[in-house]
């Protein structure tokens, strides 16, 4: 047996415990291994319960449910006929408190460029960037394919998507234009969010010319947005491309959150696609 081997077949049978300092475990939600243990038990004895009493006082809903679990093996439905906004949750509730100016995303980049929003200033972003999609004719049930650097924007995109009940795909910025195509025409996305390029290794990677031959092939989409990363020359076609920076200035900053299902769907993640076609999990 190998020594790769051996490493990867230990870590199924850790027995150390590493203690945090006492300092941290008081600030901790679980302070304690017997917390946890005494967690598990309950959750364990009343599943429903349990999970009903955390998500009624950690989530805000616009209506609360009718049904905690519906459970038809081997199909189950959670919080059936509650409504609730995954961007409202990780926005909205916590505008009226001390996180309002607090940090909610703290962004480095390559090559060491750093940006960092509050929660106001994310909320405001990503109200403004969900009215731009809402211009665009993008509307709840709507596919978006998100092919983008790790930046900001592609944050705000999956926030913006929530926020108006559209199903967003991120598709890793490393992948061919015939990978986008695939995962662009199985999901039947509407619109692309895209960057002209970004950074890897102190190297730029073109995005926008991938995502211009993929669109030869993806007759569903209507719209493409780019954001402005590297600052490469790149084709922008009049009816079809558009700037991010541009649009976000002909919108405002006030988007109410879609009021959805607790299981309307979030994002389509596809499988790497390496041993068939990729397979999209809803």
């Amino acid at each position: 047996m190998s020594s790769a081997t051996t490493n990867i077949e230990s870590l199924q049978h850790e027995a150390r415990v590493f203690p945090p300092s006492k300092a941290f475990a008081e600030q901790a939600h679980i302070k304690s291994m017997a917390e946890l243990e005494a967690l598990r038990a309950e959750a364990s004895a009343d599943p429903e319960e349990f999970w009903a009493r955390f998500a009624a006082g950690e989530l805000h809903w616009f209506k609360e449910w009718d049904t905690v679990l519906q459970w038809e093996p081997p199909h189950a439905q959670w919080f059936v006929g509650g409504k609730i906004n995954i961007s409202d949750n990780c926005l909205d509730r916590h505008l009226g408190t001390w996180r309002r100016n607090k940090a909610a995303l703290i962004w480095e980049g390559e090559p060491g460029d750093t940006r960092t929003f509050t929660y106001q200033q994310l909320h405001r972003e990503v109200c403004r960037f969900a009215n731009v999609l809402k211009k665009l004719g993008v509307a709840k049930g709507d596919r978006i394919a998100l092919y983008m650097p790790l930046i900001p924007e592609l944050a705000i995109s999956m926030l913006a998507c929530a926020r108006i009940g559209a199903t967003h795909s991120v598709v890793f910025g490393g992948f061919s234009s015939t990978a986008l195509v695939d995962r662009i025409n199985d999901a039947q996305c509407k619109l692309v969010v895209t960057a002209d390029g970004g950074w890897r290794r102190g190297k730029e990677v073109k995005l926008k010319p991938a995502v211009d031959e993929a669109l030869k092939e993806t007759p569903s989409v209507q719209s493409c947005i780019v954001v402005r990363r590297t600052g490469s020359n790149i084709q922008m076609e009049s009816s079809r491309d558009h700037w991010w920076h541009e649009l976000s200035e002909m919108v405002d900053a006030n988007c109410p959150a879609e009021e959805l299902d607790s299981e309307h769907p979030l994002f389509i993640l596809y499988t790497s696609g390496t041993t068939g076609k990729p397979k999209g999990i809803l």
